[in-house]
C-alpha cells in the first residue's frame, strides 16, 4: 500500500538510492494514508514523483544512468507495497512495476529513447524481482561461469575463455544484498560473522560467495552455471570430449556397477561428467547423493538428495560431508554418489564401496589418475586415521574400479584424457592400466588443439568378469574391438 516502505526499499540489492541504513528517516514523506486494497495508487505514484528533477537524459550505463535509475527506484518504492506485490506471479508483478515506472518517467519529463527506457525498465524489474545486473548473464545458456570481482568488474567464461563484461553494480552494498538474496533461498547467510558461503540457484547452478572483510575490494561472487539442456555422453562424443568407443566403455562401467572416481582440475567438467554417468543407472535402484551444494540432477525416480549445513552464528549445528556419508549408509542405499570428495569422508566412501554398495561414484580434484589415488590416500591420512600406508592402499584397490580423468586444455576445450582401471597391488605400489588415453597431436591455425582418443590395446580389462556377470561382455568386447579398428584406420 502507498507509503509503506518495503524490504526492497531499504536494501541495496534492489538498486535503492545510496543511503543504505535501514532506519534512516525520509523527511519529505507525508503521513501514511489509509490502507488501500491495491498494491499501488496512481496518485501515490504522482506524489512520489512530483519533486522537481533536472530533465537530463541518462546515458546508458553511465553515472547519469545510475543516478536516474536510483531516483526512479526511490519513487517506485514509495508508490508500491511489495507485500501485496509478492502475491502476484512473476509476469503480473513485472507488468505492474513497468506500468508504474512508465508513469514516473512521464511525470519527471525525462527524455529517453525507447531502447533506453526498455533497458531501465528491465533493470528495475530485475532489481525488485530477480538478481539485478546478473539477470541477463543468467539467461544466457552459453556462459559456463560468472565471476563478480567487486561491484565494478564482472567476468564470464564462454567456450573455455574468460571475458570481461560491461556489467556493474551500483555499489558494494547492492552486490552484497544480491549475494544475501541468493544464499537465503537455501537457508544460508553471508555476513561479516560468516563471510564464506556455498549455495545454489534454483536451477542447480553452484554459487560461492566470499564477503568483506576477507574480500578486500568488495564481495566476490562466483556462479558455476548449469546448462538448461542436460549433456549426455552422446553429446560429449559430438564435442570430441570422448570417442564413441570410449563412451561405450563408460556406459558399460556404469551399467555393471563399477565404483567410479571422476578426477580432474577446476572447471574440467567433473560434475557434468558425473551427471552423464548417472544416466546409466537403472530406474529401480535407490540412489543417495551427498553434496556441499546440491547440483547433481539425476533423472532416476528413486533418488534421495542430501546437502551439508554450515554452522550457525554460535558455531554450532554444522553437518559435514562425512556426517552425510555415514548417515546414508543407514538409509538402505544401493548406490552412493558424493558430489566432491575433499576430506575425511573419503574413508567412509571407500568403506561403502567395499561393503555392498557397488556402483558408487564421486569426484575429486587431481591432475592424473595416479595423482587421484595419492589424493585419496592423503585425505584418509588427514582424517586422523593411524593406518599403515599399505593398508590404506589395499582399501583403495579393493574399493575403486575405474578412474575417469577429465581435463580442460589450454585452448579451453574439455576432454576425457584417461579411462583407467585399478588392478591391484605389487608390493606397496598400486597397479593401474589405461583403457583409453587422449593424445594431443598438434594445433590448427586458430589455436585449437588437435588430438585423438586411443586404445592401449588391453585385450581383456579387469571389469570383464563383472561385465560377464551383468551380460554386458559382448558390448564390452565390441567397444574394445571398435577402438582397435578406429586406431588402425587413423594410423593407416
Amino acid at each position: 500500500m502507498f507509503g509503506k516502505r518495503s524490504q526492497f526499499g531499504t536494501t541495496p540489492a534492489s538498486g535503492a538510492p545510496a543511503p543504505a541504513p535501514v532506519a534512516a528517516p525520509t523527511p519529505q514523506r507525508a503521513p501514511d494514508p489509509a490502507p488501500l486494497p491495491s498494491i499501488t495508487s496512481p496518485s501515490a505514484a504522482m506524489a512520489a514523483a512530483a519533486a522537481p528533477k533536472a530533465p537530463a537524459a541518462p546515458r546508458a550505463k553511465s553515472e547519469d544512468y545510475y543516478q536516474t535509475k536510483s531516483t526512479i527506484f526511490g519513487a517506485l518504492i514509495e508508490a508500491i507495497d511489495l507485500s501485496q506485490l509478492s502475491k502476484l506471479d512473476s509476469e503480473a508483478a513485472r507488468e505492474e512495476i513497468r506500468d508504474i515506472v512508465n508513469e514516473i518517467i512521464a511525470l519527471k519529463n525525462l527524455v529517453m529513447s525507447i531502447s533506453e527506457q526498455e533497458e531501465l525498465l528491465d533493470d528495475i524489474c530485475n532489481d525488485v524481482l530477480g538478481y539485478g545486473p546478473l539477470e541477463p548473464l543468467l539467461a544466457r545458456d552459453d556462459i559456463a561461469d560468472i565471476m563478480v570481482n567487486g561491484p565494478s568488474r564482472t567476468y564470464i567464461e564462454v567456450s573455455g575463455k574468460i571475458q570481461l563484461t560491461n556489467i556493474r553494480f551500483r555499489d558494494s552494498a547492492q552486490l552484497m544484498n544480491i549475494c544475501q538474496r541468493i544464499v537465503s533461498q537455501v537457508g544460508r547467510r553471508v555476513d561479516e560473522a560468516s563471510p564464506i558461503c556455498d549455495a545454489r540457484l534454483p536451477d542447480g547452478s553452484r554459487v560461492n560467495v566470499i564477503a568483506p572483510p576477507l574480500a578486500i575490494d568488495g564481495a566476490a561472487l562466483t556462479i558455476r552455471k548449469f546448462k538448461k539442456d542436460k549433456l549426455t555422453l552422446e553429446q560429449l562424443v559430438k564435442f570430441s570430449s570422448i570417442s564413441p568407443e570410449g563412451a561405450d566403455i563408460l556406459k558399460i562401467a556404469g551399467r555393471v556397477r563399477c565404483n567410479i572416481v571422476v578426477s580432474g582440475g577446476t572447471g574440467s567438467g567433473k560434475t557434468t561428467l558425473l551427471n552423464c554417468l548417472t544416466r546409466y543407472i537403472e530406474d529401480d535402484e535407490r540412489i543417495i547423493t551427498c553434496e556441499d551444494a546440491a547440483e547433481l540432477q539425476l533423472q532416476q525416480p528413486h533418488t534421495v538428495r542430501l546437502e551439508t549445513r554450515p554452522p550457525n552464528l554460535e558455531g554450532q549445528g554444522a553437518i559435514t560431508m562425512r556426517d552425510l556419508v555415514k548417515n546414508c549408509l543407514r538409509m538402505r542405499p544401493e548406490r552412493i554418489i558424493v558430489g566432491e570428495v575433499r576430506g575425511p569422508e573419503a574413508f567412509d566412501l571407500l568403506q561403502a564401496m567395499n561393503t555392498g554398495h557397488d556402483g558408487s561414484m564421486g569426484t575429486l580434484h587431481a591432475n592424473s589418475p595416479r595423482e587421484a589415488l595419492s589424493r585419496i590416500e592423503s585425505m584418509i591420512t588427514m582424517g586422523g586415521y593411524s593406518l599403515p600406508s599399505k593398508t590404506i592402499r589395499e582399501m583403495i584397490v579393493s574399493s575403486v574400479d575405474v578412474i575417469v580423468q577429465a581435463a580442460r586444455l589450454r585452448d579451453g576445450s574439455r576432454r576425457i584424457t584417461h579411462i583407467t582401471e585399478v588392478i591391484g597391488m605389487e608390493g606397496d605400489t598400486i597397479i593401474t592400466q589405461d583403457l583409453v588415453v587422449y593424445r594431443i597431436t598438434g594445433e590448427d591455425a586458430n589455436g585449437r588443439l588437435i588430438g585423438k582418443h586411443q586404445s592401449t590395446g588391453i585385450g581383456r580389462p579387469k571389469m570383464w568378469e563383472r561385465a560377464r556377470y551383468y551380460n554386458e561382455e559382448r558390448r564390452l568386447a565390441a567397444a574394445l574391438d571398435a577402438m582397435e579398428v578406429a586406431d588402425e584406420a587413423r594410423t593407416g
